[in-house]
C-alpha cells in the first residue's frame, strides 16, 4: 500500500534513506551520507513523501518537490521486488510530468528510470560530490491527460 508519510514514520524512512544511499552510491564516501543524515531526518516531515508499506512495515518511499523526484529509496532486502516501480507509477498518477537527477555511476538506477519511460535531458556535475549526473524527465502522453 502507498500512503502519505506521517511524522511517526520519520525514523524508519530516514533509516531506509541512509541504508539505500550507502549501498547504491559506493563511489561516494559513506561519511557524505552520514553527515547529511540529521538534516534529511529533519526535512522529511516537511516534505511530500509517500511510503510503500506492507505487513512488515515501511519498505520504501519517494520524495517529491513539485514535479521533481528527490529520490526513490527501497529497503535492501526488498529491492527488485517492484516497489520502486509502484512508487514511480504513483508519482505518474499524481503528476503530468516528472524530473529527477541520477548519478551516472548509479547504472542500476539510471537503467530503472529509462525502463520506466524517463529520458536523459541533460548531463552535469553534482557540486556537492563532484560526480557526473544525468537529469531525466518524463511527461504523460497528451491523450492520457
Amino acid at each position: 500500500m502507498i500512503r502519505r508519510m506521517e511524522p511517526a514514520d520519520t525514523e524508519r524512512v530516514s533509516e531506509i534513506w541512509l541504508e539505500a544511499n550507502r549501498e547504491a552510491h559506493g563511489f561516494i564516501p559513506a561519511s557524505y551520507w552520514e553527515e547529511n543524515f540529521q538534516m534529511v531526518k529533519e526535512m522529511l516531515p516537511l516534505a511530500e513523501v509517500y511510503v510503500w508499506e506492507d505487513t512488515g512495515g515501511i519498505q520504501g518511499f519517494v520524495g517529491l518537490n513539485g514535479d521533481y523526484i528527490e529520490g526513490i529509496f527501497v529497503s535492501g532486502s526488498r529491492r527488485s521486488a517492484g516497489i520502486g516501480r509502484q512508487l514511480v507509477d504513483h508519482c505518474k498518477e499524481i503528476r503530468s510530468s516528472l524530473r529527477l537527477k541520477v548519478y551516472e555511476k548509479n547504472r542500476r538506477a539510471a537503467a530503472f528510470y529509462l525502463r520506466e519511460g524517463f529520458q536523459i535531458t541533460a548531463e552535469g556535475v553534482d557540486e556537492d560530490t563532484g560526480e557526473t549526473e544525468y537529469e531525466m524527465g518524463w511527461r504523460a502522453a497528451a491523450a492520457a491527460r
